[in-house]
């Protein structure tokens, strides 16, 4: 429901039955306690979450946490909505009920066993995605029942590709993985292989979902030798890669892809393969589609690959690079700012071009309004660097007759 529930704003009393006792506010989920009193879910769940163990309305102790719907007041709820839309109010939509813990075990069992068939296996991981993808509570009740320790088996049992495999490896995109779980994937370079290859199967989804999980794995291994092990593989970059160049057809493949490359790249010792894999040019072709956290990555994922020689030539040798990111200086976030400023010194420190391409781009006036701004201070630190490295390249014309030099009194380190 929108929160203009209002009675003055709308012109409407809502009836105080349709009300939640703890909220005040419409019930979307009404539900029933053993002490007969009706709560919306939400509200109860919290109440109950918070440690309070009685009935908020009776101050009865709750002996029994189970939630009943009641659906008859739900309709009667839904009922008064569709009368009084012309008074701006929206039916509320009929709830998903929460997964029941019997159900997930059964479903879980039924689709790890090898003398179930191989349909009712693929049908219990079907229910099972589908109830994961209705409530972060789902997920989290499918993950107390230890379903990563059951998925992963079957999505390494059979290296095929089959459906099975498919839908385990796309449940297991939607959960997190103990350190254990993601090292037992590390260590097995057959395992490192299969997920490389599924980056470039026909089917989109499991390419993303592959990539879902290797950000998943490298991201939780902290054995560097490990972690180095699983960035070695070439093909994985230039799957990841590959699905960054798919935004208007898949939306998604954005936001996994720049999250997948940017995991990849904290491992120093193979930067380079993402280089030769073509990073560069993507990032910098991508860089205005992100939205916000993910540009904050795509840059950050830019200065990791600038402080290589490789990439720091691959990106002063695009076009574009200069200009964007002196663009995207104190525009998008503080930590994009700070990124895109450490690009710009790695960049400007190894190429006149650079420096020259810079200055073209209105880069002395960003800086000298960044340093006098309230972004942090590697930030700052940077930006004075860079103002540095540029001393020779200022236009001496400007920095005398304009104001947007005024600050250049900034004391630099030496």
């Amino acid at each position: 429901m929108p929160g203009s529930l209002e009675p003055l704003d709308l012109g409407i009393q809502i009836p105080y039955y349709f009300r939640c006792p703890i909220s005040l506010e419409l019930m979307r989920d009404p539900v029933t306690v053993c002490t007969g009193q009706t709560y919306d879910r939400a509200s109860i769940e919290s109440w109950v979450a918070t440690g309070n163990t009685t009935c908020p309305v009776t101050r009865a102790p709750l002996a029994d946490f189970t939630l009943i719907p009641n659906h008859t007041l739900r309709r009667l709820i839904q009922d008064w909505c569709v009368a009084n839309r012309a008074f701006g109010i929206e039916r509320i939509p009929t709830p998903k009920q929460p997964a029941d813990p019997a159900l997930v075990r059964s479903l879980l069992n039924q689709a790890s066993s090898q003398s179930v068939p191989q349909s009712s296996r693929l049908s219990a991981l079907r229910r099972l995605r589908g109830l994961a993808r209705d409530s972060d509570k789902n997920r989290s009740l499918i993950a107390s029942h230890n379903a990563s320790e059951i998925l992963l088996p079957i999505l390494f049992s059979n290296t095929e590709s089959s459906e099975l495999n498919h839908e385990s490896l796309a449940l297991l995109a939607m959960f997190s993985l103990s350190e254990f779980e993601c090292e037992s994937v590390a260590s097995h370079p057959d395992r490192i292989n299969y997920l490389s290859r599924l980056l470039f199967h026909t089917s989109m989804d499991v390419r993303v979902n592959s990539a879902v999980l290797i950000e998943i794995v490298v991201t939780g291994t902290r054995l560097p030798e490990l972690r180095a092990q699983i960035t070695n593989t070439d093909e994985i970059y230039e799957g990841v890669i590959d699905i960054l160049k798919n935004p208007i057809s898949y939306p998604r493949s954005l936001k996994v892809g720049i999250k997948a490359l940017f995991s990849l790249c904290l491992v120093k010792q193979t930067r380079h393969k993402a280089v030769l894999a073509g990073a560069p040019g993507i990032l910098i072709d991508r860089l205005p589609d992100f939205e916000k956290c993910d540009a904050e990555r795509a840059l950050a994922t830019i200065e990791l690959l600038c402080r290589i020689p490789a990439g720091c030539a691959a990106f002063a040798g695009h076009a574009l690079t200069v200009p964007l990111l002196v663009k995207i200086i104190l525009k998008i976030s503080e930590r994009a700012t700070e990124y895109a400023a450490g690009a710009l010194l790695s960049l400007c420190s190894e190429s006149e071009q650079s420096q020259r391409e810079a200055v073209a781009a209105g880069v002395l006036t960003q800086l000298l309004l960044l340093v006098q701004s309230d972004c942090t201070e590697r930030a700052k630190r940077k930006a004075q660097l860079l103002l540095k490295h540029l001393r020779d390249s200022w236009p001496q014309d400007s920095i005398g007759n304009s104001d947007d030099f005024a600050c250049s009194e900034v004391v630099l380190p030496s």
